[in-house]
């Protein structure tokens, strides 16, 4: 896996890079385990914005991921690492021994094809393999983590990133989690053992507008750019920086102001906050 680097023979390329693709194994997904994604446009059932900028983009398909790889107990054999368009991470196509089965997983860094991976307690601490918390020891590096057991991985799924398991009590396990915070997760749920694919993910330069088009994003323009009809910000003589804090063209802050309003319960499970 690396990154491939053009000559500057135009302003787009001077800066841009791409991947090599090196650890991609095949370039058409498993048929049976897509389903087409429908595209919105950012907007809901009435046709209203919810979600600015959004569009466009290259056409997608979705891949069935099994999050939860309750198949316990079972050996799969990587058959494919492939790339899916819509994580940043590589997905690996597995097909279990007993009934042939086959089904994506998050390819952790290092899966190879021919690499056997399983899930369930009495599994083997290597990348790829799922096991409950209470069977992997501190210090080891995770992802795809279940917040509440038997719901399916929530956390950690994106490209190169990796959580840490720093201590294990009687009912909760502590993981210190990429972006620092530490928060007890139930010690039965589980994850599985490695660091997600794709470390060069954070190395990809676009190089040009058209690229980010690509991915279904539109242009932002700027509030202190528009007309006073617009936004809060816009207007002045000359060019001004606002005169007033950061908001949203209805008013709301959008620098510091907290809002978060749902599932605050969820709080006491936060040991070491992210922010601290």
């Amino acid at each position: 896996m690396g990154i491939i680097k053009f000559k500057p023979t135009t302003p787009t390329r001077r800066f841009g890079n791409v991947y090599d693709f090196s650890e991609i194994t095949t370039s058409k997904p498993h048929k049976p385990l897509t389903e087409i994604k429908k595209r919105t446009g950012g907007r809901n059932l009435h046709g209203h914005i919810t979600c600015r900028h959004r569009g466009g983009g290259h056409k997608r398909r979705i891949r069935l991921l099994d999050f939860l790889r309750k198949k316990h107990g079972v050996k799969a054999v990587v058959l494919t690492i492939e790339y899916d368009p819509n994580r940043s991470a590589r997905i690996a196509l597995v097909e279990y021994m007993d009934d042939k089965e086959k089904a994506y997983i998050l390819a952790p860094d290092g899966l190879k094809v021919g690499d056997v991976v399983e899930s369930g307690e009495n599994g083997e601490i290597k990348a790829g393999n799922h096991l409950p918390l209470r069977s992997i020891p501190p210090g080891t590096p995770v992802h795809n983590i279940e917040v509440i057991p038997g719901k399916g991985a929530k956390l950690v799924r994106s490209a190169g990133c990796a959580a840490q398991i720093l201590s294990k009590e009687t009912e909760y396990a502590h993981i210190k989690l990429p972006s620092g915070e530490v928060r007890m997760i139930p010690i039965d749920s589980y994850a599985t053992v490695g660091q997600c694919s794709n470390l060069d993910r954070e190395n990809i330069i676009l190089g040009k507008a058209g690229r980010k088009r690509w991915l279904g994003w539109n242009p932002a323009n700027r509030g202190v750019a528009m007309n006073p009809v617009d936004h809060p910000l816009g207007g002045g003589e000359g060019k001004t920086s606002g005169g007033r804090n950061p908001v949203s063209p209805w008013g709301l802050p959008t620098r510091g102001y907290k809002t978060r309003t749902r599932n605050k319960n969820t709080n006491k499970y936060i040991v070491k906050d992210r922010r601290a």
